[in-house]
């Protein structure tokens, strides 16, 4: 959805994402002056994002903002801190909003039907990707993981048409990546990614794609380390819903 934004309207999703523990007490005259936008940019983008307006998405951020403090041990909590906790949180709750049902159902679909599955994946995605291959093998799929650039491109060219192959990436712009999903998709194999980027270079490529909400804000912006929190919780729905999904036809 954030690709959607103006320039100016990502500059406001990105200050309310900084800034979410204290919206809900801010009126839209108050954050306009805050974050040094218009009224307007912000319904603009309040409507891009899903929400009828900036009061309906304050209301459901204060919602959920209620519900967390049920939790006592929340309420001693340091400002900042506090705004790391809801960060993930919110990352969570739009990535549950994001998730199309029918896409898992299809992914579910072609994971039973392939003879064998290639999962690539580079840096922290690498995580996730270990964790997938050993589940997927547990269940008794034939199942290759690899994080090296060339053995990722080099194995894709050589994949064949009943195989799948599962890409997990951030942004979706990674090199090999992308071209790995290229070979594949060229020489007619199912490709399914599991992403945060709607618009990325590897989606061109990808049958299904599972998209993933993630935060803007960073704890080390120096560093290319952001979470990957969004595709963690992607990757074990759809495992856990294979699973689910599998028995019932036993």
């Amino acid at each position: 959805m954030t690709n959607k934004l103006s320039s100016s309207e990502k500059f406001l999703w990105d200050y309310i994402q900084t800034n979410l523990t204290d919206i809900p007490e801010l009126s839209i005259i108050k954050l306009s002056d805050d974050a040094k936008v218009s009224t307007a940019t912000i319904v603009r983008t309040m409507k891009k994002m899903g929400y009828s307006g900036y009061t309906d998405f304050r209301q459901q951020l204060t919602a959920n903002t209620k519900n967390n403090f049920k939790y006592k041990n929340l309420e001693k909590v340091d400002h900042d801190i506090k705004q790391a906790i809801f960060k993930n949180k919110y990352e969570v709750d739009n990535t549950l909003r994001s998730l199309n049902v029918g896409s898992i159902e299809d992914a579910i679909q072609k994971i039973k039907e392939s003879s064998d599955i290639y999962i690539f994946a580079r840096g922290f995605s690498e995580f996730i990707a270990s964790e997938m291959l050993v589940k997927l093998q547990l269940l008794g799929k034939n199942c290759i993981m690899s994080s090296d650039p060339n053995i990722i491109v080099t194995m894709s060219k050589r994949i064949k048409r009943e195989d799948l192959v599962i890409l997990i990436t951030l942004n979706g712009e990674t090199s090999e990546l992308v071209e790995g999903a290229k070979n594949a998709y060229q020489n007619g194999v199912s490709t399914l990614t599991i992403t945060t980027n709607e618009e990325s270079s590897i989606s061109k490529y990808s049958d299904m794609t599972l998209l993933g909400f993630k935060s803007q804000t960073s704890y080390f912006p120096d560093y290319e380390v952001r979470s990957r929190l969004p595709l963690q919780v992607i990757s074990r729905i759809l495992l856990d819903s294979y699973v689910i999904r599998t028995q019932r036809t036993k």
